[in-house]
């Protein structure tokens, strides 16, 4: 036959011999030649297909004709042969080119033509087998494909066909095959699952499968794999429960992996499992594979498969199974709401805390309806366009209304209201005349009549030895207590000293001081101190019990110490006293003189160490805690509150987790529940119950968390050296459990001790990315080394199996907890150590911090005022910082320039357990203090409002995100309600008033702390990236908006080592409306209101890249944002200032940038700010509806961090980039 030639065929080339073929099958169609030459030509193009690749992708080629010429020769043939050849072509198409030639396929209208075919050759009888094979065969690789595949088999009426093939040729494996890998498709669809499993489908794969043997493994690996698709459907899945299949598929299972001893059979092993799983996914499934000993049946074939790496699917899918049928408990505890309760001075109608309210008194028992019980029928009907759905990520929550997103101001309050502010601007009105304005040079910080070093900004890249803020140069202190309480002042001679050479004398006097250290360890719970009037020197006399064995001159002390009752802040005056485990440590702060004695009981006890941070002053601080209100009525004070706490001198990297860590924990919590014996389950502390006695046990720890911002509620030892921890709620609520802060005691050295802290509620943390939690030793302190630091190894994060009523989760069936677990060796014997989420910061430090800021400043030089913004619900103040430089003199032109200023406003800790944004305000707080030129021309520049801390109360009460009134206040800034969330109504009250007087501030910047991202990052508010973000390109083209708003966070991306622009987002979303970035922006009118997040981690870019991030870190990030400050002043104001041309250029390439969102948002439970999807999926789920395959990949196989966080360190960090 002559080749013909199709002219205009751009993609295929003249002389294809495929083309000419294929030109003249079309003829014959348009002839209706004999057969016989359809079927030679047809014969001639599989034989071109199945031999050469180039035919293959000439035909699949976009623009070919190819595919229509075929598929259209299949509809209209009669005959046979014909319409094989074709088959086998297509066959051979898709075979070897992936989804895109199966996709090609379907776009050309195959899967209709495909099922008509196969409805038609099923009205034959009997019908044909080889033509049967491929129809199914080419259907089964296309199916997925194509989005409507089911609905349209369904229509045609091929479900039966398929299904009675397989019925009626059973023990024809070969025709089985393709019927069974086309059930499988079929089933992907809920619908059709349901009818297939209604004619008999379970009961036939369940014929199919069955124990061990070495034929047909590959249709047994086929029916398994149909078998778990089609028991995602309930209605499935309850049938096979019913007929008793979860006993059979265990057997099977067992039978499998004891044969299999090569295991080159792990897929069959694998279906088994997926089979499992999918079954267990209703209640009745999981009472079935209990009841069938399917915990230890799984638990033990698992552990038989660790030595063996290739087999880790089969653990972690066994992991998975075993989670999922964990039997459900609630907390061991009388009511979830929190241990405390505090009268509100108005109950919400309506809202979390009024629904709390109306709660029963047992409000978790656990209801069975809650767990992920199925209806008692599944929809028959299925939406037709339910497989249309858009698979491009979408977030609805972004605002897309261009009206609501476009800056609003709005009064709110009238300004005869607002001038209730006035008085807190007193730097609008002042004339100065009062004011000795007389020399601008620095002056020496001088406290309490000492001359002192200058606040130096601390720089993290610096070693400690060069910064005051973490060794201060020869402010070694040795104390020496004397029997008669008095003091001595040592000559304070090489004070020039190095830390290499402080470090020297630390070890050196280490030594020397052990003994007495630890014998006053040992003592420090039974002293008891005799408060004297403030007028008398510090020192006091300790008392004790005669069973202390210390002599009494070792235990004078000179600190004024707190009492531990239940009576309130009144029990400070004039009654004994004890100091939670902190006092008589030997340690002065910098503030106090050196003591000596001549005893040699003393000099032996003489301690050597390093100054605490310039701002600490223990005394002082004690004094501060008095008046500090809180709802349980604190008595006691943390050690490290009170002695303070300075960055250790070396870098702590990010963990680097151990393979398979977490399946081990797991594996032990499943231990609890197979052997139930081995457990203790013993409580050793409680908050709940006031008579609660602590062990006298010598092998039980003992706890605490009675102090400011503490938060332990109950312990229950479970193993001999593990102990489940249970958090507080924060009060007025029932949830919220994520901040931690507690004391521990009575450890033994050379022992491994595991912590689960068992109610935490995100859905994953940085716990399983590298972070660390923190502890604090008394000893080490002691020794020299007075600092938090992260500790704890096998640390992860994963869900447990305790979980919360829908009645207490408010309306959320089965909400499951969250385990925290790490384990920590202790490197003294009856140690003090502390134990925190993040570096702690109380309320009563940031007041010690002001009042030591405002006793040290040069008053001629800055202006500082601390005012108290309103009292917060419990009767605490919440302080109001205003600082800029003052003015060069009293002129007229000097009072012009320093009333006409721009404002900063900052304001942070609104979340309470975010302690490190309170590190990052005292780095710029002290950077704003500071002598250095650039601090004093960013006062010139600038008058700062700051409100250091949104929400006092919470911070002292030990919550995580609620104020008193059980209620985010980062929630609250659209209509904040005056009684209940008065820091936020005042906040909100500032920002309006400067408004109303024409005002607003230049920037507006709230500090927060972010759980589940590294470094640090600004989210900001712009119209046009919002917009942009929903994909409606052309509406965003129209937006007209100033840049400025990128112009901070790209300078602080330029000089802040910790800053990481491409985390940015300036999207608005519709959950943030009421928070305070996105309320000042749209309310008050400010261009640049942002939220900086910091981590709580550590850095995943720039110079602390695989570091975790410390206190010295984050201070620096606070100094830095000041200088970020500045530079925007030079930046706004170019006239002002000379600046080089290439800080030009960098503000065009600011202001010239195209819009873009490095950074897309997706939905992160409970987060901040707006929702990021991260480079690592942190979905820890482990029983949800949402099936994930596990990888094909037999060999060196790492779970994927899909499959319900089952992952492991390694496989995060391949996620990340």
């Amino acid at each position: 036959m002559s080749k013909l030639k199709v002219v205009g065929e751009k993609s295929l080339t003249n002389s294809s011999r495929v083309v000419g073929l294929l030109a003249q099958l079309e003829k014959i169609n348009t002839d209706s030649t004999e057969p016989d030459t359809a079927r030679y030509v047809t014969s001639k193009i599989l034989h071109l297909a199945q031999s050469q690749e180039k035919t293959r992708r000439e035909m699949t080629t976009k623009g070919s004709t190819g595919m229509e010429i075929l598929l259209s020769t299949l509809e209209n043939t009669k005959d046979l042969q014909t319409v094989l050849n074709i088959l086998s072509i297509l066959v051979e198409l898709v075979s070897s080119g992936g989804g895109r030639r199966a996709s090609f396929l379907v776009a050309k209208g195959g899967s209709q033509i495909l099922l008509q075919l196969l409805m038609n050759a099923s009205k034959e009888s009997p019908p044909h087998e080889e033509l049967m094979v491929q129809t199914h065969s080419i259907l089964a690789k296309i199916g997925p494909k194509d989005k409507k595949f089911g609905v349209k088999a369904r229509v045609n009426g091929a479900l039966n066909v398929t299904l009675n093939l397989v019925k009626q040729h059973f023990q024809n494996y070969r025709l089985v095959m393709p019927c069974l890998q086309l059930l499988r498709v079929y089933s992907t669809n809920s619908v059709n699952a349901v009818s297939l499993g209604k004619n008999g489908v379970v009961e036939l794969m369940f014929k199919i499968i069955g124990p061990f043997s070495k034929k047909n493994s590959g249709l047994m690996r086929v029916a398994l794999d149909t078998l778990a698709a089609l028991l995602k459907s309930k209605t499935n899945a309850r049938r096979a429960v019913d007929r008793g299949y979860v006993q059979v598929l265990l057997t099977i299972y067992v039978d499998w992996h004891r044969h299999d001893n090569r295991h080159r059979n792990m897929l069959i092993r694998k279906g088994i499992l997926q089979s499992l799983k999918s079954v267990t996914n209703i209640k009745l499934g999981r009472k079935a594979f209990i009841d069938a000993n399917g915990m230890k049946i799984l638990y033990n074939t698992s552990q038989e498969c660790l030595a063996v790496r290739t087999l880790d699917p089969l653990v972690n899918t066994s992991s998975l199974i075993m989670r999922k049928c964990f039997p459900k408990n609630r907390l061991p505890l009388p009511t979830i709401k929190s241990s405390f309760h505090f009268q509100l001075p108005v109950i919400p109608v309506t809202g979390p805390v009024a629904q709390l309210y109306s709660l029963p008194p047992e409000d978790d028992v656990l209801d069975e309806s809650d767990d992920n019980e199925d209806a008692d029928f599944e929809a028959e009907h299925e939406v037709e366009n339910e497989d249309d759905l858009d698979q491009n990520f979408k977030n609805d929550d972004i605002e897309t209304d261009i009206n609501k997103l476009r800056p609003q101001q709005v009064p709110g309050r009238t300004i005869e209201e607002l001038k209730m502010y006035e008085h807190l601007f007193p730097e609008l009105v002042d004339d100065f005349q009062d004011y000795e304005l007389i020399s601008k040079e620095p002056k020496p910080f001088v406290i309490e009549g000492k001359v002192r070093g200058p606040i130096v900004v601390p720089t993290a890249g610096e070693e400690a030895s060069g910064s005051s803020r973490s060794v201060k140069k020869g402010a070694g202190v040795k104390e020496k207590v004397s029997p008669k309480g008095e003091e001595a002042t040592e000559d304070a001679r090489g004070s020039d000293r190095t830390l290499p050479q402080q470090l020297g004398g630390q070890n050196r006097a280490a030594a020397s001081a052990h003994s007495f250290s630890s014998d006053i360890v040992k003592a420090l719970d039974r002293i008891t101190l005799q408060n004297v009037p403030s007028q008398v020197s510090p020192g006091v006399a300790a008392g004790m019990r005669k069973d202390c064995g210390l002599p009494l001159s070792v235990l004078s002390c000179t600190k004024a110490c707190p009492h531990v009752a239940t009576c309130g802040s009144t029990l400070f005056e004039g009654r004994t006293g004890q100091l939670g485990k902190l006092c008589c440590t030997g340690v002065e702060t910098e503030d106090e003189e050196d003591s000596e004695s001549s005893s040699s009981v003393e000099q032996a006890s003489s301690v050597e160490v390093p100054d605490g941070p310039t701002l600490h002053d223990s005394d002082l601080y004690i004094e501060i805690v008095k008046t500090t209100k809180s709802v349980p009525e604190y008595s006691e004070v943390a050690y490290p509150d009170y002695f303070g706490h300075i960055p250790p001198p070396f870098k702590e990297p990010i963990l680097e987790r151990p393979y398979g860590v977490q399946r081990t924990k797991i594996a032990q919590d499943i231990e609890r529940l197979i052997h139930q014996n081995d457990i203790l389950d013993r409580v050793a502390y409680d908050l709940d119950n006031p008579n609660y006695a602590t062990p006298e046990d010598g092998d039980i720890l003992k706890f605490n968390s009675k102090f400011e911002s503490g938060n332990l509620r109950k312990v229950i030892q479970i193993r001999k050296s593990e102990y489940d921890l249970i958090l507080n709620s924060d009060i007025n609520s029932n949830h919220y459990h994520q901040w931690f802060y507690f004391e521990v005691s009575g450890m033994r050295p050379g022992i491994a001790y595991r912590f689960n802290i068992i109610n935490c509620e995100k859905s994953n943390s940085q716990f399983n990315y590298g972070m660390q939690p923190l502890m604090y030793s008394v000893q080490e302190a002691l020794n020299a080394r007075p600092w938090w630091i992260r500790v704890g190894t096998d640390i992860c994060y994963y869900k447990n199996h305790f979980s919360r009523s829908s009645v207490a989760a408010g309306g959320q069936k089965g909400k499951s907890y969250y385990t925290i677990t790490f384990t920590v060796s202790f490197p003294h014997k009856d140690d003090v150590c502390y134990f925190a989420y993040h570096y702690p910061y109380t309320y009563s430090t940031l007041q010690m911090h002001l009042q030591k800021l405002e006793s040290a400043h040069n008053p001629q030089q800055i202006y500082f005022r601390k005012d108290v913004l309103c009292e917060t619900l419990s009767g605490n103040s919440c302080p109001l910082v205003t600082i800029t430089a003052m003015p060069e003199s009293n002129y007229y032109e000097h009072i012009c320039q320093f009333r006409n200023r721009p404002y900063i406003f900052l304001s942070a800790r609104v979340h309470p357990g975010e302690t490190n944004a309170s590190w990052v305000m005292k780095g710029t707080l002290e950077y704003l203090m500071s002598n250095s030129p650039t601090a004093q021309s960013l006062r010139e520049s600038y008058i700062f409002k700051i409100v250091p801390m949104l929400n006092p109360d919470g911070v002292i009460n030990g919550n995580h995100r609620c104020s008193l009134s059980g209620e985010d206040l980062n929630r609250q800034w659209h209509s904040p309600h005056p009684d209940l969330h008065p820091t936020i109504y005042h906040a909100k009250g500032l920002l309006q008033y400067l408004a109303a007087v024409k005002r607003s501030p230049l920037v507006y910047c709230d500090y927060h702390g972010h759980s589940r991202k590294k470094n640090v990052f600004m989210y900001g508010c712009s119209i046009k990236e919002t917009v942009w973000h929903t994909h409606d390109n052309a509406a965003s083209c129209d937006v007209v908006e100033d840049m400025g708003y990128r112009t901070l966070p790209k300078i602080l991306s330029h000089i802040a080592p910790a800053f990481c622009m491409s985390s940015c987002s300036f999207v608005v979303e519709k959950s943030k409306e009421s928070t305070a970035r996105v309320v000042v922006w749209r309310e008050i009118g400010v261009q640049r209101s942002y939220t900086m997040e910091s981590t709580l981690c550590g850095c995943d870019q720039g110079r602390y890249k695989g570091l975790q991030i410390g206190t010295r870190e984050l201070e620096e990030m606070g100094a830095k944002f000041c200088v970020g400050l500045l530079r925007l002043k030079r930046l706004t104001s170019t006239l002002e200032y000379n600046l080089p041309s290439n800080m030009f250029d960098f503000e065009n390439d600011l202001i010239e940038s195209s819009c873009k969102v490095t950074s897309p948002t997706t939905y992160v439970l409970d987060e901040d700010e707006p929702r990021f999807l991260e480079e690592v999926d942190y979905s820890a789920e482990s029983n949800d509806e949402l099936e994930v395959e596990l990888v094909e990949n037999t060999g060196d196989y790492e779970p994927s961090a899909q499959e319900e966080a089952l992952s492991d360190s390694e496989v995060s960090r391949a996620h990340m980039p």
